[in-house]
């Protein structure tokens, strides 16, 4: 992709999800989210109503007349973005592939924390962590995201969740906004989640397309697997290997829902041809 065309695709996306994040997702996320705590701002005349164990003896005995000590919630946080780019994310069988809509979903959340005056931080990962970009803030940095998501060439095209967590939990020391975009078709990162968990404030959105849940009854077919590379030959008209293959996909998706959900962190399901805004504003609301 030249230069021309991919500041193109990123103008595109910018517009496109500042405007979500601008009108529809600040607030949500602004009230969704808390901050790590209470800070001080200013010692005041006490008033009638206020809470006594605030009063600041010192400024009382001081003035001869009781004052109060006035804090308010620290609002800046921290985002970090976790993104899979492993070939099974290139899937589509409509008119958007995996990709476009985790990049998209990517860029909404950014702009959102922007909006909040957060940093946002970004990892991208297949069966390592491919890139990762430390928590900054600003337009120019969540143009940069923007960027990489779109143009990123993954060394790898396997996926491994555990791995991408364990980097999380060795990178980031402080508490974080966490948001995990992927189709989750791995497994064993139970435990690496919840030590994920336990110190952020996670949630997995699963993106899917609803073509990988079933294989249609197409004859002998040649099937190439996006993350190891090896085509096969399959009977999609035997009933014995589609129902293998739905029972496979269900365990991959049961395993996400109950590992997530085990660990105390939020989910989201998505389809590429469903509205990502409609289920991320419920999922918002419902916290």
């Amino acid at each position: 992709m030249d230069t021309k065309e991919l500041l193109k695709k990123v103008r595109k996306i910018e517009i496109k999800t500042k405007r979500l994040s601008n009108h529809i997702f600040s607030g949500e996320y602004h009230s969704s989210f808390k901050g790590r705590g209470m800070t001080f701002s200013e010692v005041r005349q006490y008033q009638y109503g206020d809470d006594i164990r605030n009063i600041d003896w010192n400024v009382t005995a001081r003035y001869n007349e009781a004052h109060v000590k006035v804090f308010e919630e620290e609002r800046e946080l921290t985002m970090v973005l976790m993104v899979d780019i492993s070939g099974s994310e290139g899937f589509g069988s409509k008119s958007q592939f995996k990709k476009d809509i985790v990049t998209e979903i990517a860029a909404t959340m950014a702009f959102s924390a922007t909006q909040n005056n957060d940093k946002i931080g970004l990892i991208l990962f297949s069966d390592t962590v491919e890139l990762y970009i430390p928590p900054k803030k600003g337009r120019s940095h969540v143009l940069r995201i923007i960027r990489e998501l779109i143009e990123f060439e993954p060394k790898s095209n396997k996926t491994d969740v555990a791995q991408a967590l364990k980097f999380l939990s060795g990178t980031q020391k402080k508490k974080a906004i966490v948001f995990m975009i992927s189709d989750f078709m791995s497994e064993d990162y139970e435990q690496t989640l919840k030590i994920a968990s336990k110190k952020h404030d996670l949630t997995g959105v699963r993106v899917y397309d609803i073509r990988e849940e079933k294989i249609p009854n197409l004859g002998m077919v040649t099937m190439l697997d996006a993350e190891t590379g090896k085509t096969q030959l399959v009977d999609t008209g035997s009933k014995t290997v589609r129902m293998n293959y739905e029972k496979h996909y269900q365990e991959r998706v049961n395993y996400f829902k109950d590992t997530f959900r085990k660990s105390g962190a939020g989910i989201v399901h998505t389809r590429v041809d469903e509205n990502y805004v409609t289920k991320l504003l419920g999922y918002f609301k419902s916290r």
